[in-house]
């Protein structure tokens, strides 16, 4: 494998022509990428890195998956203007559990060593964090762009947070790194790695980073902000997503996700062949013909699915509909009310605008709220 074909949609590769240096050692090269832990779900943006590695894995080299179990304690300050909030030890043991199964979706399991950096960061004592310090002055850390533009608006920096780049280089010291890989958000913090890694005598990584991947609403995909699609989400939540996307972003989807140009033809047809991928990537081809199944027929055809679910009737005669659209699809009452004035509630296809309705119309009935929710009301007993 070339080279290019390594570095595919790659923004940064440093130093310029460090890698070729690497290959040029004739034995596997250790490949890091470190993920921290701060939400559930890995999603197809973090998937971009986890190309490059898989990448390097099919040509011969080790993919060090690094899950930030510890770094994510203090939060990376990465492209932050406030500090980031802190999960609870829960919270971050819940989300790491879950992080290796979604990275291989795209990596293979095979040549991927998975590393947790509490292995190490752990260990530390007081004088191994003094060294540490040493690697670097504040000068230094004060120069990056999150910084200098909190440092401008007289808001305030925590010392952890000027501490967390020099634990994830730690990192790259600790499982010795020959690349590591990261978004574009990620750069400093790649760069202190090489910088780390030669105080501690050894031969400084090669940092590639990859482009952020802009969702539907033209901002970096992010799980806090929920406009994402999780590696590992239903195929018909993958594809539904997928969906959104503006048609004059099918490019650089088809670039970064697919890494292949838009195919001649219709956006509506380029934008089906991409979910369709997404979602065959996670859930198999089945899987996804079977998402496209439901998206044709409950979203393009306003048709209710095939395998509806049961839900059991409340109690009473009449039916009070914002109670039971809070309690069928955990709509608040307020939001059940706008969606019954709109007119998005049906009651088998007709649209049903009264708030209280008799028993007998909604028994064994079908309830469509909104464009997607549906399900079969039962008798309970």
């Amino acid at each position: 494998m070339s080279v290019e074909d390594l570095t595919r949609n790659a923004v940064d590769v440093l130093p310029k022509g460090g890698l070729e240096e690497k290959l040029k050692l004739g034995r596997p090269l250790r490949v890091k990428l470190g993920i921290d832990v701060t939400s559930p779900d890995l999603h197809v943006g973090r998937g971009i890195p986890l190309q490059r590695m898989r990448a390097f894995q099919d040509a011969g080299h080790v993919g060090v998956f690094i899950v930030g179990d510890y770094t994510t304690r203090i939060g990376d300050p990465s492209g932050r203007s406030v500090e980031r909030p802190i999960l609870s030890p829960e919270e971050i043991d819940a989300n790491a559990k879950t992080y290796v199964e979604q990275a291989f979706t795209i990596v293979d399991p095979e040549k991927t060593e998975v590393r947790f950096n509490s292995e190490w960061l752990s260990g530390l004592d007081f004088a191994d964090v003094i060294r540490l310090t040493r690697t670097t002055t504040v000068a230094q850390i004060l120069e990056r762009d999150d910084f200098s533009k909190r440092m401008a608006a007289e808001e305030p920096i925590s010392v952890s947070e000027l501490l967390y780049p020099l634990m994830q280089a730690y990192d790259s010291v600790a499982i010795e790194a020959d690349v590591e890989l990261g978004g574009t958000d990620q750069l400093y913090n790649l760069l202190a790695g090489r910088m780390v890694m030669e105080a501690y005598g050894l031969e400084p990584q090669v940092v590639l980073t990859t482009p952020l991947l802009l969702s539907w609403d033209g901002e970096k995909m992010s799980s806090s902000v929920g406009n994402n699609i999780p590696l590992t989400a239903p195929p018909e939540e993958q594809f539904g997503r997928t969906m959104r996307i503006p048609d004059t972003q099918l490019e650089e989807w088809y670039r970064l996700v697919l890494q292949r140009p838009v195919p001649a033809g219709e956006p509506m047809d380029a934008k089906l062949a991409l979910a369709r991928a997404i979602a065959a990537r996670s859930h198999g081809e089945e899987e996804a013909a079977r998402a496209e199944e439901h998206f044709t027929r409950v979203v393009r055809e306003g048709l209710a699915p095939d395998d509806l679910p049961d839900l059991p009737l409340p109690d009473g005669d009449p039916i009070h509909l914002p109670a039971l659209l809070a309690s069928a699809f955990g709509l608040s009452t307020s939001e059940g009310r706008r969606l019954i004035d709109q007119g998005g509630l049906k009651v088998d296809g007709k649209p049903v605008t009264e708030l209280d309705v008799p028993r007998a119309l909604l028994v064994d009935a079908t309830v469509q709220a909104g464009k997607r929710r549906f399900a079969k009301m039962r008798e309970t007993g």
